[in-house]
């Protein structure tokens, strides 16, 4: 597949402060690629670099081939699509998503052409004479998007765009801009701080901290196989400890756990497990890696429910299935053993630890 975005050392320096750190990567033509991090990683900047928004300290931009790091963002055939949305609010929805080919001076009809053609394609055709003002939020998302790819840009930059929106709308929205990327083909680059938003929408994920990135895959590679500890606990949630390995165990919170050999590397010394890849058994239950210990709370979350194990000397999380739990949910105080298969516990080099 043929790059569409190539960036080669791109670093951004605010003062004595490093916002992006020494990037180097290439994005596939019609991919959906997500970066992802913490609000201050350099996400946003990197986005803005790519869209013209910002100039680079060092390195090379390039768009289908061209060196781009020079020309300002009106000379780039990308398009940005906003927080906020930035809708004209005395334009109807036909002319906010018009706006630009208006003014690059394309005929009156071939506007209007387009116009209809896009809105069609988000589920507004009847909204074209509606105002801003008289939309859902979920609507206006809609408009914004329509105008985003109405020029049809050979990158589609989005910038948190479901920020705005409350929980279920943005689910929602989640699974339409995932079938508006595979509708249009566009190459779509999106930033969000949110894991699930991330894993749910995109065809490549990139993890950054501090300006850098930390590590790049598939959503389930990244979940599955974490490089480090950071994006194990970044990603979905991680019981990690520390432990020696001794005899082909480990200790965690001061309890065995045998571990696969392939889990071992060397400097191996931070481990986890993910909370739904263990299973709760009576306290009673006996068998290989158990780590005994006293339920301290429970949390439901509806279909699944969160139960943290006191261990003695730390405690860990496990996840159980509301349908699993046919004798009821644990309660606090109930002694409980947590078996942890030998292959689903992670091991992590010395210097990837968080």
């Amino acid at each position: 597949m043929t790059d569409i975005i190539r960036l080669d050392g791109v670093s951004k320096q605010f003062g004595f402060v490093m916002g992006v750190d020494n990037v180097s990567l290439n994005v596939r033509k019609g991919e959906f690629l997500t970066l992802l991090g913490p609000s201050g990683c350099g996400k946003s900047t990197l986005l803005r670099m790519i869209g013209g928004f910002e100039e680079p300290t060092a390195g090379r931009i390039w768009l289908d081939g061209e060196d781009v790091t020079d020309l300002p963002a009106n000379q780039r055939a990308v398009n940005m699509l906003f927080q906020d949305y930035a809708l004209f609010p005395h334009m109807s929805v036909g002319k906010n998503v018009g706006y630009g080919l208006r003014v690059a001076g394309v005929p009156k009809r071939e506007v209007e052409t387009k116009v209809r053609e896009v809105l069609e394609l988000v589920g507004l055709a009847d909204k074209i004479a509606t105002a801003p003002h008289q939309l859902s939020g979920g609507q206006r998302q809609r408009v914004a998007l329509a105008r985003a790819i109405v020029r049809h840009p050979k990158v589609l930059l989005l910038d948190e765009p479901l920020s705005a929106l409350d929980a279920n709308l943005r689910e929602a929205m989640q699974v339409e801009l995932r079938h508006l990327h595979q509708k249009v083909g566009l190459t779509f680059i999106m930033v969000t701080h949110d894991q699930t938003e991330a894993l749910t929408m995109s065809d490549r994920v990139i993890v950054m901290r501090q300006g850098r990135i930390m590590q790049d895959g598939a959503p389930q590679s990244l979940y599955d196989l974490p490089g480090s500890p950071y994006i194990a606990d970044f990603i979905g949630t991680t019981n990690l400890f520390n432990s020696r390995i001794e005899n082909g165990q480990v200790a965690c919170y001061g309890q065995p756990l045998t571990i696969n050999p392939q889990a071992i590397v060397a400097g191996t010394q931070t481990f986890g497990f993910r909370p739904e890849k263990a299973r709760l058994l009576p306290g009673n239950a006996s068998g290989a890696n158990l780590l005994r210990g006293t339920v301290a709370e429970v949390f439901y979350h509806g279909s699944v429910a969160r139960i943290v194990v006191d261990l003695g000397q730390g405690q860990v999380l496990v996840d159980l299935q509301i349908s699993d739990a046919a004798v009821g949910l644990p309660k606090a105080g109930a002694q409980v053993a947590v078996e942890v298969a030998s292959h689903k516990i992670m091991g992590f080099a010395a210097e990837d630890a968080a």
